[in-house]
């Protein structure tokens, strides 16, 4: 039988300090960020740095009529997410488990789709959140404001960037890139001939990638599920192979491809990290035919490999990064960051977003920043996943259905010879969550990085005895 759910996993009827050893140490925002990429000097700030505090589990499940929660959204919102009639009705949750309305407990491996870095309610997250709301949450970009300020200077001192711009979302950072990518193109055309009326826009991305659902990033994406109904899609797009440089030889051309897109580790595909021989060629290729690189690292990014960002683990470093996901915890919120080369290219008017940047969501940030930005938090991160990664390999080593356990940090991956699908089901029942990736036949693992040794343990039972189903 399946573990019972909540056996070793209760929070109910106590009181839990949300700790792990990654969050001992509460990062002051006036610090340095430590030694993961560029340093420049301290921030001078008035903020105080945000304590660690403890939290309530809560003992009773919420008072949700569920059954009225799924007739409001099977009769009124789009069914563009397919969820079924007995999907469960979350109520609350805390660190790394959520409870639904029937008070069940399950522990969260989905994260939110990697968007919970910091878990559920972690207590100095909701702090940034409060006391923002109690005093400014939205300006529009015609001001200043300190927490965007802020946040743009930590992000540039930890990686390559020079520059910053704010979006909503990951797919709209992608469609912002390909905006930069055509700037920096016409530029350097206006440059070399002031009558120049032709310059590179085309774009490349790499089979089983995935960059987002609107129009732009959807012509990005590989998955013709996602493609074809709404073709015909705008031209000048083609894919190579991943981890292929020939491919990429043959696929980026000089004067035509205005920039190529890869993510450093693929999620959605199927979780496959790319090697630094192959990113570093393909920067290589993309200088040699003056295409701007683009790494999309809107899931792998921000403590999810271990390292702060994807690419820091290969020492490779794009034009352009694009992120998302976990940066404001849960709240939306995506960033472009770019080299100055590529910020010179832009002007204002150029582009913009209403809310994006916003006080609210950036002082949100700026608290996940500080601890994911620790170094012993992303040691852990790295521990975990590699306790999780060798787990799996260990429970499942004699499953036939079984093909390789793969992945980077907390982002990992369990490749079947079948559809993943029934699993999804079964470890809900035990109370996991998790989800597929690739065709459908990978079974996908995005803890949120707070995730803790037992926690990971429980994982891997859970998945280890709900294999049987695969075989039904």
């Amino acid at each position: 039988p399946l573990p019972a759910p909540g056996s070793r996993l209760s929070l109910h009827d106590r009181t839990e300090k949300v700790t792990t050893t990654m969050h001992a140490a509460s990062v002051s925002l006036r610090a340095p960020v430590s030694s993961l990429g560029r340093r420049r000097a301290p921030i001078a700030s008035s903020r105080r740095p945000l304590a660690v505090r403890s939290a309530i589990a809560p003992s009773k499940p919420a008072s949700v009529d569920a059954d009225q929660v799924r007739k409001d959204e099977n009769e009124c919102v789009v069914n563009t997410y397919g969820r079924t009639l007995d999907a469960p009705v979350f109520t609350h949750g805390l660190g790394c488990k959520m409870w639904d309305s029937t008070g069940k407990e399950y522990l969260d491996f989905c994260a939110g789709i990697a968007v919970n870095c910091l878990g559920h309610c972690d207590p100095d997250w909701v702090r940034a959140v409060t006391e923002q709301a109690n005093k400014l949450c939205h300006v529009s970009n015609l001001y200043h404001t300190e927490p965007g300020s802020t946040l743009a200077r930590k992000l540039v001192d930890t990686c390559f960037a020079d520059r910053v711009f704010y979006c909503n979302s990951g797919t709209e950072a992608n469609e912002g890139a390909i905006k930069f990518a055509r700037k920096v193109q016409m530029q350097k055309a206006i440059a070399a001939d002031a009558d120049a009326t032709t310059w590179a826009t085309e774009t490349v991305s790499f089979s089983n990638s995935f960059h987002g659902r609107t129009l732009g990033a959807l012509n990005l994406t590989w998955k013709e599920q996602y493609r074809t109904p709404f073709e015909p899609l705008s031209p000048g797009h083609s894919f190579a192979t991943y981890g292929d440089l020939e491919s990429a030889k043959k696929t980026i051309v000089k004067g035509k491809t205005a920039a190529v897109f890869v993510e450093p580790v693929q999620g959605e595909g199927g979780i496959f990290p790319a090697d630094e021989a192959f990113l570093a060629g393909l920067k290589e290729i993309c200088a040699e035919a003056g295409a701007v690189l683009v790494f999309d690292e809107v899931q792998c990014g921000l403590g999810r490999t271990g390292y702060l960002w994807g690419h820091q683990s290969v020492g490779v470093t794009p034009d352009i990064m694009t992120v998302a996901k976990p940066l404001a915890g849960g709240l939306p919120i995506g960033a472009i960051l770019c080299t100055q080369d590529v910020a010179d290219a832009m002007a204002p008017g150029d582009h913009g977003s209403t809310f994006a940047g916003g006080p609210l969501v950036c002082n949100a940030a700026n608290a996940v920043f500080d601890k994911v930005s620790d170094d012993k938090f992303l040691a852990n991160v790295t521990a975990r996943g590699e306790q999780l990664r060798s787990g799996l390999r260990e429970a499942l080593k004699d499953n036939k259905h079984v093909q390789e356990v793969r992945g980077s940090g907390l982002l990992v991956g369990v490749q079947l010879d079948c559809p993943a699908g029934a699993m999804v089901g079964a470890c809900r029942d035990a109370g996991l969550l998790i989800l597929t990736a690739g065709a459908g036949d990978v079974i996908r693992l995005l803890p949120p990085l707070v995730a803790t040794e037992e926690e990971i343990d429980f994982a891997v039972e859970v998945i280890a005895k709900a294999m049987p189903v695969l075989d039904k």
